[in-house]
């Protein structure tokens, strides 16, 4: 009985939190970079509008409002962010996130093409023979006959 309770007492102390905080390791040799916040700012008012001020040092940026003008008090956005891609390119997005989603901006982003595009000739012929066909059909059967009781046998 004496085991169980001093196996018991081991456990416990073994699974105590760790309080001291250390910042993550990196998993090689690099050295990790500091990278100090420059910019920090945090609006949040009653009425549930708010405005976010991000910058680091490294060029990261972001900024964002929001207020609960949507329908059922959901939350409209707007905002911004910034930084350099791992390839050297300046990343710059624009943003709005409202009751028709989530509407990013960038040049970096592809862009569908222009609808309507022109529709390829044999596209419009096949269009032309399937509205025909239908009208053949429609003219040959005006009458709708009920459907058979009995199953034929296939051929």
């Amino acid at each position: 009985m004496k085991f169980v309770i001093l196996a018991c007492v081991a456990a416990v102390a073994v699974a105590a939190p760790q309080y001291s905080y250390g910042a993550p390791r990196a998993a090689s040799s690099e050295e990790v970079e500091f990278v100090p916040i420059l910019k920090d700012d945090r609006v949040h008012e009653e009425d549930g509008t708010y405005n976010f001020d991000f910058e680091a040092a490294n060029g990261i940026s972001f900024s964002q409002s929001g207020s609960p003008d949507g329908d059922e008090d959901a939350v409209i956005k707007a905002g911004e962010y910034s930084y350099t891609a791992p390839d050297g390119t300046e990343i710059h997005v624009r943003y709005v996130a409202d009751e028709n989603g989530f509407q990013p901006q960038g040049a970096h982003l592809p862009v569908a093409p222009e609808f309507p595009h022109p529709i390829p000739q044999f596209v419009l012929d096949q269009i032309a023979k399937a509205a025909e066909e239908d009208r053949n059909r429609s003219d040959e059967s005006d009458e709708v006959s009920a459907p058979s009781r009995f199953y034929g046998r296939p051929n």
